[in-house]
């Protein structure tokens, strides 16, 4: 390393050391053994308490102001899910009849889409049946091939799982679609 280098480094460290000599002491003349010197100004301590206080109620009232808009939004929330109700059982039925227009082969690309969403059609139909006016037993068939169809898959629907019961599931639909087509008066 160059003298010149060196010079100018020990040159900077001293105006860095000088600065925060200086900042120190700026701040040690502000106050005495006693509190602040003269330079602050004198606050009583029943101001400060009280501007605490303020704060203290501020946020209490920020507080509530927010749980009060979260229950209202809440009870929006409920509101429109109530207005909205179920899916009636012709749309979801729709829904159901839409799946003729995709298929895949077996272990085909578009599987996984088809087969969850025939599975997805079958059990909104399925909640569908469940709420209507007609009761469930309205719908005793239907709802009894669905429930078996749930009870082979177990709960797994993988893509796997429902290429593998991809005849029951297909069979489903099928079974349900023309169950329905005998029973205009459901979806119409």
């Amino acid at each position: 390393m160059s003298v010149r280098i060196r010079i100018r480094m020990s040159t900077a460290a001293l105006a860095t050391t000088a600065a925060l000599v200086g900042a120190l002491a700026g701040c040690t003349e502000a106050s005495t053994s006693q509190g602040p010197g003269g330079d602050v100004p004198y606050v009583a301590p029943s101001v400060n308490a009280a501007a605490a206080n303020k704060e203290i109620e501020r946020d209490e009232a920020a507080a509530k102001a927010e749980e009060a808009e979260k229950a209202n939004a809440e009870q929006q929330a409920a509101a429109d899910a109530a207005a909205r109700g179920p899916v009636d059982v012709r749309d979801a039925f729709a829904g159901l009849q839409a799946t003729y227009q995709d298929g895949c082969a077996p272990g085909g690309a578009n599987c996984a889409y088809f087969l969850g969403r025939v599975n997805d059609e079958l059990a909104r139909l399925d909640r569908s049946m469940n709420a209507d006016n007609g009761g469930p037993n309205h719908f005793k068939e239907p709802m009894g091939w669905i429930a078996a169809l749930r009870t082979t898959l177990a709960g797994d629907t993988s893509t796997a799982n429902l290429e593998k019961h991809r005849k029951q599931l297909i069979g489903t639909r099928d079974r349900i679609n023309v169950w329905m087509q005998g029973h205009p008066e459901d979806y119409r």
